[in-house]
């Protein structure tokens, strides 16, 4: 017992088609099955328009069937079981169990297990009552406690659920279907969750959640009155979500203190799914003012699998977080160098690291160094002409250190010694690499208790913070040097994170 196709076809009078097919459902194993039984006598199933017309003729619903039709009206006709035979392509599609209630037209074809030429009788195919069952069951399930159109339509949308359970593969498993449909969570059909294309598969374990900020600091500092100092920082959101469920959502929210430098040119990921007008236009291009928005920037998503830059910013801070000079002059065979350096007193004085890298491109080995350090050791790379100045994790109280010296070249090989086009004569600079755990130069953080997660379970939220520089210059002030205006540093931090 098994139906080949089934329609609910709303009667809409004084309308051109006089009818509309509001749901219908086709069972392609079945219909082999009948292609297999009915032989020669096959009809098959036609599409909605073609049997929404013949229907509505054959059960007298157009409006223009006013007129006697022997094929259908004669007194050998006359209908009395709501089984009949449809005309469709100059064939009969038979049978079609069929009926008109609450201005609805139920409607379906069993499947009949043998040929169809001559009809055999109505009852030997018990997939007859079998489908005014499903129909009958289906109409109470519409109309059970409905109200409005509204509902109508929603129950409507449920049916491709209902009869996955109840009507698997056309084959209806309880006659009795109202009694199915109270046993089933229609909270979860009316809006099932899909997996989405760019989600592989779902996460099974320990719920956790962990957003890491990493800031990274830029500067070219010249130490001239007429060349002005740049810097500019740059941030980077991290998060890993490990959360059941398909499309968990999340909200992480970043912010600053009182005196926070406020975020500016965001870029979130495609996950964030709606964002404050105020984040979108806060840009460096714009001068700064006491009107600009400080948070909090909220960023609601549903996570990926992966780890995964949440967003990128970038904000302008009143002042580097070390600042210094660096002065080389050459005189006779030795150059001499004098080096001062300022933490400053906004700044968290425990670095991970500190290091400043001073190379000397374009000459030889360096054959000897004197120098005089206030703070941290020297060391010396000889055939790499380079002077490593390991300042430790402290600055001293003073916030102030310096490095005073001169330094010795042996002959020079093309070969081995190190080459630059820009360090050419006094061109020179020193380098600073560091980096300061627990800690944001803005002052950003994402706080745990504002963390909202929309999933089963209580996750663990973890949150890290990290100042890290990067081409942190500071160039000799006694010779020329390269000049990097405000405009170009931001577009090449942009670039840098992606």
């Amino acid at each position: 017992m098994a139906q080949r196709a089934l329609w609910l076809i709303s009667h809409e009078p004084g309308t051109a088609p006089c009818g509309t097919v509001r749901f219908s459902r086709r069972y392609p194993t079945v219909e082999k099955r009948a292609r297999v039984f009915n032989g020669a006598s096959y009809v098959p199933i036609p599409e909605d328009g073609p049997f929404l017309k013949s229907l509505l003729f054959e059960l007298r619903l157009l409006d223009e069937d006013k007129d006697f039709v022997e094929s259908r009206d004669s007194c050998s006709r006359i209908n009395k079981t709501s089984v009949y035979g449809l005309k469709v392509g100059g064939e009969e599609l038979w049978p079609v169990v069929a009926f008109l209630k609450n201005g609805m037209v139920y409607a379906c074809v069993p499947l009949v297990e043998q040929n169809l030429s001559p009809h055999p009788p109505l009852i030997s195919i018990s997939a007859i009552s079998q489908g005014f069952e499903l129909l009958f069951g289906i109409q109470d399930f519409l109309y059970s406690s409905q109200k409005n159109d509204a509902e109508l339509s929603t129950k409507l949308s449920q049916l491709p659920d209902l009869l996955l359970q109840a009507c698997p593969f056309g084959t209806l498993l309880d006659v009795n279907l109202q009694n199915s449909l109270d046993s089933i969570n229609f909270a979860s059909l009316t809006h099932p969750q899909k997996q989405p294309a760019w989600k592989a598969g779902t996460y099974k374990g320990k719920p956790q959640v962990s957003i890491s900020i990493t800031e990274k600091v830029k500067s070219m500092q010249y130490d001239k009155q007429d060349i002005a100092d740049t810097w500019q920082v740059v941030g980077t959101v991290t998060c890993k979500c490990d959360l059941e469920g398909i499309m968990p959502n999340v909200t992480i929210s970043l912010s600053l203190p009182t005196n926070g430098s406020p975020l500016q040119d965001i870029l979130v990921h495609p996950c964030v799914t709606s964002l404050d007008s105020a984040i979108l236009t806060s840009s460096s291009i714009d001068a700064m003012d006491d009107s600009a928005f400080s948070g909090p920037y909220k960023f609601p998503f549903t996570p990926p699998l992966e780890s995964f830059n949440l967003c990128y910013y970038t904000s302008q801070v009143p002042v580097p977080p070390i600042l210094g000079f660096y002065q080389m002059k050459e005189e006779e065979v030795q150059l001499k160098i004098t080096i001062n350096l300022k933490l400053h007193e906004s700044v968290k004085n425990n670095f991970e690291f500190c290091e400043a890298h001073i190379p000397f491109y374009n000459r030889g080995p360096i054959t000897h160094v004197e120098y005089k350090v206030s703070f941290g050791q020297l060391e010396v790379l000889r055939e790499k002409s380079l002077l490593i100045w390991i300042i430790g994790q402290k600055f001293p109280k003073s916030m102030e250190i310096s490095l005073s010296g001169t330094v010795t070249f042996g002959a020079r090989s093309h070969e081995k010694e190190p080459f630059d086009h820009i360090c050419i004569g006094g061109t020179a600079y020193l380098k600073l690499h560091f980096r300061i755990l627990d800690y944001t130069l803005t002052g950003c953080y994402a706080d745990q208790h504002s963390v909202q997660v929309f999933a089963s379970g209580k996750p663990k939220i973890s949150t890290h913070r990290k100042l890290i520089s990067s081409d942190y210059y500071i160039w000799n002030s006694k010779a020329p040097a390269p000049i990097t205006y405000g405009s170009l540093l931001l577009n090449l931090s942009l670039r840098d994170n992606f």
